[in-house]
């Protein structure tokens, strides 16, 4: 089988089975002076262990979210923990900013991911994130908390709001790139 064949043969596969069925079931943001919590349940039409795949591997991150322009996996640190590296770029309204974040990941095989970034090395003072994974209902449904202060400035009162709205109207499309890759996983 040629390159060619082998590539069309895998884009079929791919597009036959992305009936898009990623759903967003909730999301809450909020903050309380300068620190921003969020919590969001979506589920995915795939399994625990592709689904888990996708957010193990940080190089897969700019295949999926637009506001993440840079990601990879680093080198463990001296402790052996595995180790990260993201640049977001996102603009909310006429506010627009570029942002680090490096640290380092625990995780439970298709259980949960933890993600700490190093405030030394960061543009936080801390960003703690998790992601819960468990069947449900032939799919998958991945349990997101974050908490952070960044040390950059987000316009007080309406920041809340802004947020919540460009997380909900790029998460969309997010989640589904996110379901795609993993059933592709799948597939290989």
């Amino acid at each position: 089988m040629t390159i060619r064949c082998r590539y069309f043969c895998f884009l079929a596969v791919v597009v036959s089975t992305t009936a898009q069925s990623a759903e967003i079931l909730s999301i809450q943001v909020a903050s309380d002076e300068g620190t921003y919590t969020m919590t969001s349940d979506v589920w995915f039409d795939a399994t625990v262990e592709q689904i888990f795949e996708v957010y193990q591997d940080w190089d897969y991150a700019t295949r999926f979210s637009s506001a993440i322009v840079e990601a990879r996996d680093m080198e463990p640190d001296e402790l052996g923990r595995a180790q990260f590296y993201i640049r977001n770029k996102g603009c909310v309204l006429f506010f627009c900013q570029s942002f680090e974040r490096q640290g380092y990941i625990e995780s439970e095989l298709n259980t949960v991911l933890r993600a700490f970034a190093n405030p030394e090395t960061s543009d936080f003072y801390f960003s703690n994130e998790s992601w819960r994974f468990a069947a449900l209902n032939g799919g998958t449904v991945v349990t997101y908390d974050l908490s952070m202060r960044p040390k950059f400035w987000i316009p007080p009162g309406i920041g809340p709001y802004l947020i919540k709205r460009k997380l909900k109207n790029n998460g969309g499309r997010a989640v589904d790139r996110i379901e795609v890759i993993a059933r592709a996983i799948g597939h290989e």
